[in-house]
């Protein structure tokens, strides 16, 4: 048995693992059965074939494992799993607590088909007002939250975050720009000019008075905006009686911004100042989760999930399981509200509680102001849904015509589309996208950098072939048996004959000839909809002008071609941006800077001499030595 890195540090080695000898299903159970003890842990349920068909946890091993040795009172998703059980693995934990962490890792890293699996596993932006500073930024972050300062959030979306932030500018005029940006202003930017930001970095703004605003936007985010907006008012008042009619002007704006941030905010409870409210709607063996983010008294966003269901599990599994993976690697807030009840209400908030190292509430509310939240999440929840399952039925048409269109024995599960980009050879990328029932899968595009030095600039052919050769290598150094959903079923190549003649030579070289294969052609005069499908030891063909089929191969062509133009502009970018000074070893920002404001560039300071560089601040001997032979080797 091999355990993961989640395992925790007290869990007990694998116990009663001898599989029962042509033994199955109830036997085999009742068999294992005689061999536990009633400690908590995790039990892993495999069919014939090695295969994990369940991942479960359990605070007695025994009471729980004699639940499946019934021969009957099952649900029919249960007595399909028992008649399927050839093996059990038991790991035993120290608290039941522990053993739900366990097995809601192993449930993310095994995927067993019976488990309700949380397929999102995205992370959300928050906004941080960074304090490693006199005088503080204010940003979108994401991640870990490994920077001193306060955190707000999380966010729906980062577009929440960047509407948000739009408007705390305009009302708190906190700087967005870097530390090094900062350091190097010599006059005001931009943002100081349309009265987004105070202009601390030329002096516009004592420490003092810019820490007021900080204060103020942490009041705000916290959800004390209506202590904030009367104080203002009561500033505009006073600059008014004063005459001080410029900066009693520049207070009503900050009061509209401010208006307009909590017309922007949508719902805004009056009585839940902090909860994540979390709606399920469940048809037809599909689920979809609404999760609605209240901070601070205002509604945050929200973001719809569609967990697997575990092949027809029922509400309170479906929404337990979402919620304990949901939050093993997210902080909880203070209140859960729940559309359903969930299974082990206790341990779950027991579970989450220790994830927040404070108390955590769930509750499903039955009246008030916290039940109307949670059904206009359910109401999102259920249209989502709707239209998922509408998509997925439109989908679910169209693959089947691509299997039809270029001869494949069922719809393919996973397309993949491969296309590159670059300028005479420059900047040459690679870009792979992935598509499937459910539609473009963005957390599986990928991109390569062309890295062989023999390819010739411009060398189509070379490039796909490089991309090919690394994707599928790894694929067979990964997952050589196949059991994962990584393997393509189709492949799609932005090209002719020559491209798809290429691919079949490397894919045979690497013993992939299984995996259809076609070459998505232009065709005459380069029209969109006279394109040519190209064949391994086929004649081309084309589909008809209006067929859908068609249209969606030509969707898919053009989001390859996006993006991989768009990961060649960002490489290309980066290197137009690139300065040769950043190469150097030993010069940071601050030597980098006070390099350029003596010299003016990059270039002139490649032809100074050690005892011209010298004069600079933070120069010694040895460091002129080292810049002046950097662009000596260079050139």
């Amino acid at each position: 048995m091999t355990e993961t890195d989640d395992t925790p540090e007290n869990a007990q080695p694998p116990a009663a693992t001898r599989p029962a000898h042509g033994m199955t299903g109830h036997a085999l159970i009742a068999d294992y059965l005689r061999r536990l003890d009633g400690s908590p842990g995790v039990y892993r349920m495999l069919n014939a074939k090695g295969e994990i068909l369940y991942v479960g946890k359990a605070r007695n091993l025994k009471a729980r494992v004699s639940n499946y040795a019934r021969p009957s009172g099952h649900s029919a998703r249960i007595a399909r799993m028992i008649r399927e059980t050839a093996s059990m693995m038991f790991l035993t934990t120290r608290t039941e607590t522990e053993a739900l962490l366990l097995e809601q890792n192993l449930i993310k890293q095994l995927k067993p088909r019976y488990n309700v699996l949380a397929r999102d596993d995205k992370s959300f932006p928050n906004i941080l007002i960074a304090t490693d500073h006199p005088y503080p930024m204010i940003k979108k972050h994401r991640g870990a939250r490994k920077e001193k300062g306060h955190y707000f959030g999380p966010f729906a979306s980062a577009g929440a975050v960047n509407r948000t932030l739009n408007h705390l500018e305009r009302v708190f005029l906190l700087r967005n720009c870097s530390d090094s940006m900062f350091e190097s202003r010599t006059r005001p930017c931009l943002q100081y000019q349309i009265k987004r930001c105070s202009g601390p970095c030329v002096g516009k703004i004592s420490e003092a008075a810019y820490g007021a605003l900080v204060d103020d936007a942490k009041r705000f985010l916290e959800g004390k905006s209506t202590t904030i907006q009367r104080e203002l008012a009561e500033q505009m008042q006073a600059a008014s009686e004063e005459m001080e009619f410029e900066r009693a002007a520049a207070l009503r704006d900050r009061i509209k911004a401010l208006t307009n941030v909590q017309q922007s905010q949508g719902i805004n409870p009056r009585t839940v100042p902090e909860a994540d409210v979390i709606a399920l709607h469940s048809e037809g063996g599909q689920a979809c989760v609404q999760v609605f983010f209240i901070r601070g008294n205002q509604s945050w966003g929200n973001h719809d999930f569609y967990p697997r269901t575990g092949s027809g599990a029922e509400a309170p599994e479906i929404l337990q399981a979402f919620i304990a993976q949901f939050y093993t690697h997210r902080p909880p807030p203070r209140l859960l509200l729940l559309s359903h009840p969930v299974e082990d209400e206790a341990l779950l908030a027991d579970f989450l509680s220790e994830r927040a190292e404070r108390r955590v509430e769930i509750a499903v509310p039955q009246r008030g102001e916290k039940a109307e939240l949670v059904e206009n999440a359910a109401r999102n929840a259920r249209e989502s849904l709707g239209r998922k399952m509408s998509e997925s039925a439109a989908q679910a048409k169209l693959l089947t015509g691509v299997a039809e269109a270029f001869g494949l024995s069922s719809p393919p599960a996973r397309i993949e589309v491969y296309d590159n980009s670059h300028i005479q050879g420059a900047h040459a990328v690679g870009g792979m996208i992935v598509a499937g029932p459910d539609g473009f899968i963005k957390s599986q595009y990928r991109k390569f950098n062309i890295k062989g030095t023999d390819l010739t600039p411009g060398d189509d052919f070379g490039m796909m072939k490089e991309v090919l050769t690394r994707r599928f290598t790894r694929l067979l150094k990964e997952d050589p048996e196949r059991k994962s959903d990584a393997w393509p079923d189709l492949l799609l190549i932005d090209g002719g004959a020559g491209q798809v003649s290429a691919v079949h030579e490397i894919m045979v070289e690497m013993g992939v000839t299984d995996i259809a294969m076609v070459g998505v052609a232009k065709g005459i005069d380069r029209d969109h909809g006279k394109e040519e499908f190209h064949r391994i030891g086929q004649r081309p063909f084309a589909l008809p002008r209006q067929s859908p089929v068609l249209y969606y191969i030509q969707r898919l062509r053009d989001e390859a071609h996006r993006w991989a133009i768009g990961t060649h502009r960002a490489k290309r970018a980066k290197a137009v941006m690139a300065n040769p000074l950043d190469e150097i070893p030993g010069i940071g920002a601050a030597r980098k800077r006070a390099l350029l404001q003596h010299f003016g560039s990059a270039k002139a300071v490649s032809r100074a001499a050690p005892i011209d560089l010298m004069e600079v601040e933070g120069i010694s001997e040895a460091m002129a030595e080292t810049i002046h032979n950097f662009f000596n080797e260079k050139g």
